[in-house]
């Protein structure tokens, strides 16, 4: 599916980063180590590396991650892929001052392994960035996120504290936005959204 969506012409979310990670990045320590998770394009990771940081992307597709590497290419910086399923892949520990998860929407399973290694992961003072859709984007007009038959996929709040409790809260709503994002994202959305410091 990731292939078949990434080898369009273009790029599905455009290339500007994400709006809320521009807004909290900041909080990661400068110049540091960041992991973006199902990075796709590379749209996120390229604004990070153009912040100085040392980013490694991550994601299913192989098709996505070279458009990742191009964008870096022409945005005159570096990053790292590594072309991995989320449902087996390890984070390292004490490896990473930021991880960044924009719109990374799993199964149960797996998003409860992931947040299990966000914590580990995490430098002293490493910082987890997150946005994703809530269920209730299911009866909004905006376009994005999963598919009904899929509503394990969505996050929110609840689930986020329950698994980061471990993380100092430094941000953590569900609220609705508007969202512009090439033409996969689009129109007012519900989401939640989340940063949370290793203390």
């Amino acid at each position: 599916m990731w292939n078949e969506r990434y080898s369009k012409p273009g790029y599905a979310y455009g290339t500007e980063a994400n709006d809320f990670l521009k807004q909290q990045y900041q909080q990661i320590p400068a110049g540091g180590r960041v992991l973006c998770l199902a990075e796709g394009e590379g749209r996120n990771a390229v604004f990070l590396a153009e912040q100085g940081f040392e980013v490694t992307a991550i994601d299913l597709s192989d098709v996505g991650l070279a458009k990742a590497m191009k964008l870096a290419s022409e945005r005159g910086v570096e990053i790292s892929t590594e072309v991995a399923d989320l449902a087996d892949y390890t984070f390292g520990e004490d490896k990473w001052d930021g991880i960044v998860s924009i719109w990374a929407h799993t199964p149960t399973a797996v998003r409860q392994r992931i947040h299990a290694q966000i914590i580990p992961a995490l430098k002293s003072n490493g910082v987890f960035i997150l946005e994703a859709y809530t269920e209730q984007q299911l009866s909004m007009e905006g376009v994005g996120g999963p598919p009904a038959a899929q509503k394990q996929r969505f996050n929110s709040l609840a689930n986020l504290r329950n698994e980061l409790s471990e993380l100092e809260e430094v941000v953590g709503v569900e609220k609705q936005r508007t969202i512009s994002e090439g033409e996969a994202h689009q129109g007012l959305s519900a989401v939640v959204q989340f940063v949370g410091k290793k203390k």
